[in-house]
């Protein structure tokens, strides 16, 4: 048999095993709960009053986004006015700024999910 042929084939039996795992566990847990006498409600996905995960995920992206500019604004500021080199200045600050632009996102969406 051909090794370039045992690459996709475990990969496939890899998904499938992770999947198979994750439906027969809930599974399993489920008719566990029921067992116990346990509602049945807690399994249903209810509409509730949350922000849809669209509105959080452009929320999210503007704020890297904004952060990537930002990062590189500053990152030509500083290899303008000092003599750092350009090589480690541009990526760090790059992702130092996306960073801080993430984590400001993740508090507007924690906030837009209280309202």
């Amino acid at each position: 048999m051909d090794d370039k042929i045992l690459i996709p084939i475990s990969f496939f039996l890899m998904i499938f095993g992770i999947v198979y795992l994750i439906y027969s566990t809930r599974n399993r847990e489920r008719l566990a709960l029921i067992e116990k006498g346990v509602d049945a409600s807690i399994f249903i996905q209810g509409k509730s009053n949350k922000v849809p995960a669209w509105k959080i995920f452009v929320v999210n992206l503007a704020f890297l986004l904004i952060g990537c500019g930002v990062g590189i604004f500053l990152a030509l500021l500083i290899t303008t006015y000092t003599s750092l080199n350009d090589d480690a200045v541009y990526p760090s600050i790059i992702f130092i700024m996306a960073g801080i632009g993430l984590l400001t996102g993740f508090k507007t969406a924690k906030d837009l999910d209280k309202e």
